[in-house]
């Protein structure tokens, strides 16, 4: 469970439009530092666009989004990165000739010192940094559970593990808060109940997660909060059993499966 109330992420009044098409109206939501915060709605909701947003792949055409206390709107999604928000995308989309162990590495650049130059030169410190890094990627796929595949090409990997490979770049950022959108998406039931476990491990690691899912059952079950969107708009908030009850929820996306 969260450890008090305390704002990591802030969602304020955010809008975006594509042409006459207002993919976010005035969406504002705050997710609290140690919980797991679920983002559902139908599809065309805008669920995406508002982690594109909050990541800094959009700009937001009106509204603002704090981090940490810090206005992180506008910057450029590395910036952010470093920051301490880590995502994973809807489409997975991994470095399909590079190992395992490569794509973990390359997510560690947020966090490097050595610098083109050190990293043409090889002096010494570079050299370290580079096995550090090196040593820490394969931690995390251990972590994730697929350290048995780490000289394995991306392309090679079954789907599930593919997903797990995105989650452990993203945490090779050293990330405050990961953001997942639809990381069940393609898994079967066991799959899932795995994911469960490790998204509730990370938790528990002391990081945030805002989740994007389409797997009421499972977003239900391991969320603290939730958020519903439907046309861009936050149609209901608040705890999984709340948000299952609310009328207009019902209406615009669960229909009679959680009624």
């Amino acid at each position: 469970m969260p450890s008090g109330d305390a704002t990591l992420l802030a969602a304020r009044s955010l809008s975006k439009r594509f042409g006459g098409l207002a993919a976010l109206d005035e969406v504002s939501l705050a997710v609290r530092r140690g919980e797991i915060f679920g983002l559902i709605g139908p599809n065309g909701a805008g669920k995406t666009t508002l982690f594109n947003v909050l990541t800094g792949l959009y700009p937001p055409d009106a509204g603002e989004c704090l981090f940490d206390g810090e206005r992180v709107s506008g910057l450029k999604p590395y910036r952010i990165a470093a920051r301490g928000i880590a995502r994973t995308f809807q489409n997975i989309r991994l470095f399909a000739n590079m190992s395992a162990l490569e794509n973990v590495m390359v997510g560690r650049h947020v966090r490097t010192r050595a610098g083109v130059a050190g990293a043409v030169l090889r002096g010494a410190a570079a050299r370290a940094e580079e096995h550090g890094i090196e040593r820490r990627a394969f931690e995390l796929l251990d972590y994730v559970g697929i350290a048995a595949r780490a000289a394995q090409p991306a392309f090679g990997l079954a789907y599930g593990d593919q997903r797990r490979l995105e989650i452990a770049r993203a945490l090779a950022t050293e990330p405050k808060l990961l953001a997942l959108d639809e990381p069940a998406a393609g898994m079967n039931a066991t799959e899932r109940a795995e994911l469960a476990r490790l998204l509730t491990r990370i938790r528990a690691g002391g990081i945030t997660l805002l989740l994007i899912e389409h797997d009421v059952k499972l977003v239900m079950g391991l969320c603290d909060r939730v958020a519903v969107l439907d046309y861009g708009r936050k149609i209901a908030e608040g705890d999984p059993a709340a948000v299952q009850r609310d009328p207009a929820v019902i209406e615009a996306y669960l229909g009679g499966a959680l009624a």
